[in-house]
């Protein structure tokens, strides 16, 4: 460990570890930055671990010993040094092991262990009494660079995102508990992934640099918010990159791991969605920045742990809302004769639940209900119906306790019948086929009616399909067996309940049966006489159980017509998710109304903080959308039901009696009195009414002058900006003009330059001609100085023989020394000027010629100076051209062209005079 410490600076590579919980598991090395796997070891293999001396340097490492090969003879150890970040890191990793090396899993948790990866949750399965599902909430935000250094949320309309190419982009994902079981920790994120398409495998999620995690309360829950930039220009994301096509969409997939505290391996949340790619410089005017909102089941299973405070779980499984959507039902028991199949599967999330999370009320037939029951569950329910079905007048033991924890959905059917005293329905269905044969006087009623019943689910969407024939023949069947009430709005959606759980005249029986038997007829009756009663029960209740709700609805005003009447007439199955619908209808069916009375309390209480901070308005939207999709989730509907159970309503029949004394008190009392009080109330209404109106008004105006105000500073900034766009226009033909002129006025100095230099290069090359003349004239006068020495030798000779005949002349010119050369050559050639003229004009031409040469060298080094300055000068000229672009540059080449025509001539006219010299 000291000598691979002191080597780890050269030597050290960064991994990331991952220790598992029990013996039967493996250590892992992945590569930190791509999260690939690089080496593993089976704990079993492992033979001994320790950590470095605290006083040491080596008190950040730790090491293992492990085992390779079968056999005693052929194993190798091999050890391997581990270096963290703090020596408190090193002690929770050796901890670890110490868990795994005492921990001996369960056959069933190795099972459990060996295929989580390949199990898949479907709602209503079997819980195990050691597992456990925990609610998670997602969103989703997709942000783009604005090129000013921020990021803002891009458009989103309905169930896609609008997206730019080539435009760097930021995603944001925050992931919350909703389930109230006890919260799960999320240590950090391991990674956040992406992909074009939907069911992408996990293999080909492309990884992404991570910017941030934050977590931040929100009430008692923690949200954790995961950031990081995407570059849409790699290659694996070229079709989220490329413009699409009109009228097409592409899907997009965004995951993110993350380590939760308990649990081994990450855990993958992924979200899909839709995306339409715009061009670049796309610009959106009218568009929602909503989040895109999933939710998630994490089902778990704790296994046994040493130490007492240790959660360890097992996942068992981890599914989307949207994956829950796309499993379609078919019931696996058939429990009644001539019973059919009927498609429980609600819509795609593209359909049902696109509006789910705008300002649009949920639509009905929202949801999906699982038939998975455990074991335990059939049996008991097994032996329940077989005591029953010997006596179908007398409910056996045990049936309230088994209908309040649900009714499974594969026995739902037969157990609302027997609920309901359907035990002999032949001449019921006979009524049936001869009342759908008649003529309904609210044929049209119902029509319209069914084309707005349970419009989220696949069976009744369809115009003129089976589910909407066989709820029009049930509605209007009813209609002619209930003349008195006919047919009433909000009775469609009961009959389409029961239809999903049995054939159309099964359903007309218990329809029939929960309007004469449990009173529901009643309440249209009489001017809904029955109706109001209900209403004064239900406020009774509150100011009861709720008392600061009570006294803040007093105060706005809101009163329970104005939430009630729905829930009452139609027993909740207008508005809520399914699974809510059925199981409140299984409890109505056990207890009546009374059902309705808790379901409404429960719903008031667990709604009590929401409510107490909205005004008027606020109240009635939260009742008309927000308080249906608060229980989309499973888990929400559960704990409405269980404290739905729990509330208490045995005052039900003491309200009755007040409402009836109170009723009767009225009508004993003086008319007058009473109509002053009713004129009295009317007073007030009108008053509150008027107060309403004058703000609304006052509103009105207020808002008037402000869009007024808007409207003339947007016409202003529009005139101005037509001002600067004309403008613009006229500056841009400006600069075209100019743009036309310098262009015209660069092609002729080009032309310009062009000749000049040719008549510089024809210079140079006269130049060189007169150089090459001047050469040759001094080859020739060289060659006749030569001539001219010889000459002047032979001369010599013969003077020097002619005088040898006279010795006395021969003699006088020995001693003058005429005949000497060498170092006095000048002298004696001035002794002998007489006697050799020839001979001095020839040294005369000779000095001459040499001086003129070494002029006319000099004349041309001159002129070749001459000429790099004035092509010095000339490129000058063309590049300050070039910078400045004005005409000014005219007047510099102009005066640049006249000195070098100058400079050029003179050297010219020297050149000819020496050539004339």
């Amino acid at each position: 460990m000291a000598i691979l410490n002191e080597q780890s600076s050269d030597q050290a590579i960064e991994i990331s570890l991952s220790v598992p919980f029990h013996s039967e598991g493996t250590v892992i090395l992945y590569e930190p930055d791509s999260n690939t796997e690089m080496s593993s070891f089976a704990i079993h293999r492992i033979l001994f671990c320790a950590r470095g001396r605290q006083d040491s340097s080596e008190a950040y490492c730790f090491a293992f010993t492990c085992s390779h090969g079968n056999t005693a003879e052929t194993a190798i150890f091999q050890c391997h040094i581990f270096k963290c970040d703090s020596p408190e890191t090193v002690v929770k990793i050796l901890q670890c092991f110490a868990s795994a090396f005492r921990r001996v899993p369960k056959l069933s948790s190795i099972r459990s262990d060996s295929i989580c990866s390949d199990r898949s949750l479907t709602v209503g399965t079997s819980v195990k009494n050691n597992e456990q599902v925990y609610a998670f909430e997602a969103s989703l935000d997709i942000k783009e660079e604005d090129f000013r250094g921020n990021f803002t949320a891009c458009p989103k309309d309905k169930d896609y995102f609008k997206l730019r190419c080539n435009i760097e982009k930021m995603i944001n994902m925050s992931v919350q508990q909703v389930s109230n079981n006890r919260e799960l920790n999320i240590e950090r994120c391991f990674g956040l992934l992406i992909s074009p398409g939907r069911n992408v495998k996990h293999g080909d999620m492309q990884l992404i640099e991570m910017a941030s995690m934050t977590k931040f309360l929100t009430g008692e829950k923690t949200v954790y918010h995961i950031s990081g930039q995407w570059n849409p220009n790699d290659p694996p994301f070229e079709v989220l990159n490329t413009e699409t096509p009109r009228n097409m969409r592409v899907y997009l997939t965004i995951a993110v791991d993350l380590v939760v505290t308990g649990i081994q391996e990450p855990v993958r949340f992924v979200m899909e969605t839709k995306a339409k790619i715009f061009p670049q410089n796309e610009r959106f005017w009218y568009f929602s920045k909503k989040p895109l909102y999933e939710q998630f089941y994490l089902r778990l299973i704790e296994v046994e742990s040493e130490n007492i405070k240790d959660h360890i779980f097992d996942v068992v499984s981890l599914e989307s809302s949207t994956q829950l959507h796309r499993k379609r039902m078919v019931l696996s028991l058939n429990l009644s004769q001539g019973r059919r199949p009927v498609d429980l599967s609600p819509s795609t999330p593209g359909d049902a639940e696109s509006n789910s999370d705008n300002d649009e009320p949920l639509l009905s037939g929202t949801g999906e209900v699982s038939k998975d029951c455990t074991e335990t569950e059939l049996a008991g329910w097994a032996d329940v119906l077989s005591k029953w079905r010997q006596n179908l007048k007398q409910r056996p033991k045990g049936l309230s306790s088994l209908v309040r924890r649900g009714i499974p959905e594969a026995l739902r059917g037969e157990v609302w019948q027997l609920l309901a005293g359907c035990y002999d329905d032949r001449h019921m269905m006979e009524t049936y086929r001869l009342l759908i044969n008649k003529e309904s006087p609210c044929e049209n009623v119902i029509q319209r009616d069914i084309n707005r019943t349970f419009p989220a689910h696949n069976y009744f969407r369809e115009s003129g399909g089976l589910g909407q024939d066989s709820l029009y023949k049930i509605c209007k069947a009813y209609s002619m067996y209930d003349q008195e009430i006919g047919y009433c709005q909000g009775l469609s959606f009961l009959a389409a309940a029961l239809l999903l759980h049995m054939p159309e005249e099964q359903a007309f029986h218990v329809l029939v049966k929960i309007m004469f038997d449990y009173g529901v007829r009643d309440l249209f009756r009489n001017s809904f006489e029955e109706l109001h009663l209900k209403f004064y029960q239900l406020e009774r209740l509150l100011e009861e159980q709720l008392p600061e709700l009570y006294a803040h609805f007093l105060d706005l005003g809101i009163e329970a017509h104005m939430f009630g009447s729905q829930w009452f007439l139609t027993l909740f199955t207008a508005k809520f998710p399914l699974y809510v619908v059925f199981n409140i209808l299984d409890l109505f069916l056990l207890d009546a109304m009374d059902t309705i009375f808790q379901v409404a309390v429960a719903l008031l209480m667990m709604s009590k903080s929401d409510l107490l901070a909205l005004d008027f308005e606020g109240v009635l939207k939260y009742f008309r959308v927000s308080l249906p999709k608060k229980y989309r989730t499973e888990e929400m509907a559960r704990q409405l039901l269980r404290t739905a159970v729990g509330v208490k309503a045995r005052k039900i029949k003491k309200y009755e009696k007040e409402y009836a004394a109170v009723k009767e008190e009225k009508q004993q009392e003086n008319p007058v009195e009473r109509l002053k009080r009713e004129n009295k109330r009317l007073l007030e209404s009108n008053m509150r009414l008027e107060q309403e109106n004058d703000d609304l008004a006052h509103e009105l105006v207020t808002s008037k002058i402000q869009l007024r105000k808007e409207l003339d500073t947007t016409e202003d900034k529009a005139e101005t900006l037509g001002k600067e766009l004309l403008s613009t226009k006229t500056s841009l033909v400006e600069a075209e003009d100019e743009k036309k002129r310098l262009e015209s006025e660069v092609g002729q100095l080009k032309e310009m330059c062009r000749r000049e230099l040719q008549r510089t290069e024809t210079e140079i090359t006269r130049n060189n001609t007169i150089i090459s003349e001047y050469k040759q004239i001094c080859s020739h006068l060289s060659t006749r100085l030569e001539r001219e020495q010889n000459t002047s030798k032979e001369a010599v000779e013969q003077l020097k023989n002619l005088l040898k005949g006279c010795d006395h002349c021969y003699k006088l010119l020995e001693n003058q020394d005429i005949f000497k050369r060498g170092s006095q050559k000048k002298i004696n050639t001035a002794k002998t000027t007489d006697k050799a003229p020839e001979l001095l004009d020839t040294d005369k031409q000779i000095r001459e010629l040499e001086l003129e040469l070494a002029q006319t060298k000099l004349a041309l080094v001159e002129s070749e100076c001459k000429n790099q300055d004035l092509t010095h000068q000339l490129n000058t000229a063309l590049q300050e051209l070039q910078a400045s672009k004005n005409t000014w540059f005219h007047k510099t080449l102009s005066s640049i062209r006249d000195a070098a025509r100058k400079e050029i001539g003179g050297t010219g006219r020297e050149g000819k005079e020496r050539e004339a010299t």
